[in-house]
């Protein structure tokens, strides 16, 4: 990490002791300061990574420099070191707004997984200009599909097309639909969403459209739908493919001709909306099927956007529960650690259920076993398919260097025959690629992440022809 570290203690023994482990762990350059006077030390705040704030004289005094460093750089990182002790005198509204929260004396593993969340939420946001990045959980991962996915969001998001998602359940089509509305000229408006499928059939005009005082039994005041609520702003249809088909006529009536009518009204209510559809239904089937109207069907597809299920990208799977960890500390659910047996064993899974299951499954583990480490034994029995002893290769998992075991998987040798030599070459030069891109290009990082002396990493960069250049 090439970026400074701002630590601010009013202990200067305190100070220099979490300096010296930052640098011995060649985590870039130190900055130490009192509470007094922190500003001064900062030539270039945009330099600086994330700030460590430790004890402090009084809470007053805590809370009037935590505010002014998020005044100084909303989006910096701030990570809380406070002796046990000290932790219960921490202002609520600061532990639940820091990255993390380290207890002093500093143990490397906690203070290294703090420092990776660091560098996703800085990965992050400049990768999305600076954008709450909260809205990419679910959109987490490297794979090809995803990639895709994030590609089409930032294609149409501008534009006022209406976008029509497919996917399985629990594949994160709402967080698409939020993205798409984030992303465009309309995000000061409002996202209004609407599960088409939740609501009964003869509600759900009044829910869509509105209606006015005594227009049906029940109807005892005048009420807004979800058309005006969402003016100027974006409209979120979801399960769209459970409306049924005299639904289905009056919504693309409006979305032909851009007006609507309350229930038990006549006058024209004009709608400047943004429509974006989902469902996990094949809508080309419902229409065959007679389900499904295809000309509604032509309107709302102008832009699509396959959402794939899990077992298609699980390459992402290690990256989201990473993801899914961070987000559980960061709202105070505590946390947990998966040995690397447990995580390849989830790559293992089908998922069903996709992100939103493996979302579930992690908010379970960290109450179970808080602050733990999860081994395969662990796992719900669905998870277990494989027992661990036949889980043995060495695949790192982004995992701090204390959670790792030996398990692994055992790869199965082709019909034909393989060419171990150029095999294990192949592997190594992955393994070595995915290192100096973790450890942001700093060879003696990568080094330590492969349990490789520094030299025998520089040898085997020159032997492969990598790069090594550190990431801005």
């Amino acid at each position: 990490m090439s970026a400074n570290l701002l630590v601010i203690d009013s202990d200067e023994q305190r100070s220099a002791a979490i300096k010296t482990i930052l640098e011995f762990s060649e985590y870039g350059d130190v900055i130490t300061s009192s509470y007094h006077g922190w500003q001064e030390k900062v030539c270039q705040p945009e330099s600086v990574m994330a700030v460590l704030l430790g004890g402090t004289e009084s809470e007053e005094q805590l809370m009037t420099v935590f505010y002014a460093l998020k005044s100084w750089n909303e989006s910096i990182p701030i990570l809380l070191v406070v002796d046990k002790t000290e932790k219960k005198y921490v202002p609520e509204a600061i532990q639940n707004s820091v990255l993390a929260t380290l207890t002093s004396p500093l143990k490397y593993s906690e203070l290294s997984h703090a420092l990776n969340l660091v560098k996703v939420v800085r990965k992050k946001n400049k990768a999305e200009g600076g954008r709450n990045a909260e809205l990419f959980r679910s959109l987490v991962g490297n794979s090809r599909e995803i990639l895709q996915v994030r590609k089409l969001i930032k294609q149409v998001a501008n534009t006022d097309a209406n976008v029509l998602i497919l996917g399985e359940s629990g594949t994160g089509k709402e967080v698409v639909a939020r993205n798409l509305h984030y992303f465009s000229g309309r995000r000061d408006q409002p996202f209004v969403p609407i599960n088409c499928g939740a609501i009964p059939a003869d509600l759900l005009e009044s829910e869509l459209f509105g209606h006015e005082k005594g227009a049906f039994t029940g109807a005892i005041s005048a009420r807004k739908g979800r058309f005006e609520l969402a003016e100027g702003g974006t409209l979120f249809l979801d399960e769209i493919g459970d409306m049924s088909l005299p639904m289905q006529v009056k919504l693309l009536r409006v979305l032909q001709e851009r007006v609507f009518e309350r229930v038990g009204s006549n006058k024209s209510i004009s709608a400047n909306v943004r429509i974006v559809a989902a469902t996990h239904h094949d809508l080309e089937k419902a229409i065959v099927e007679g389900r499904f109207r295809e000309d509604l069907y032509y309107r709302l597809n102008v832009f699509p956007i396959d959402m794939p299920p899990l077992r298609e990208r699980i390459e992402d799977i290690p990256l989201l529960v990473n993801e899914l960890i961070a987000r559980l500390e960061n709202d105070g659910s505590g946390t947990v650690r998966l040995t690397n047996a447990a995580m390849i064993a989830l790559c293992q899974y089908e998922w069903p259920g996709n992100v939103r299951e493996l979302a579930n499954l992690m908010e379970r583990l960290a109450i179970m076993f808080p602050f733990e480490q999860v081994n395969i034994r662990d796992l719900p029995a669905k998870f277990r398919k494989d027992d661990e002893a036949s889980l043995t290769t060495n695949v790192e998992f982004n995992l701090p260097p204390e959670d790792m075991n030996s398990a692994s998987v055992s790869p199965r040798l082709p019909k034909d025959g393989v060419d171990l030599k150029e095999y294990l070459a192949h592997l190594e030069q992955d393994l070595i690629t995915q290192a100096l891109e973790e450890a942001e290009g700093i060879v003696a990082h990568a080094a330590t992440l492969l349990g490789l002396r520094r030299t025998t990493l520089v040898e085997k960069i020159r032997k492969y022809e990598l790069q090594a250049t550190p990431v801005n």
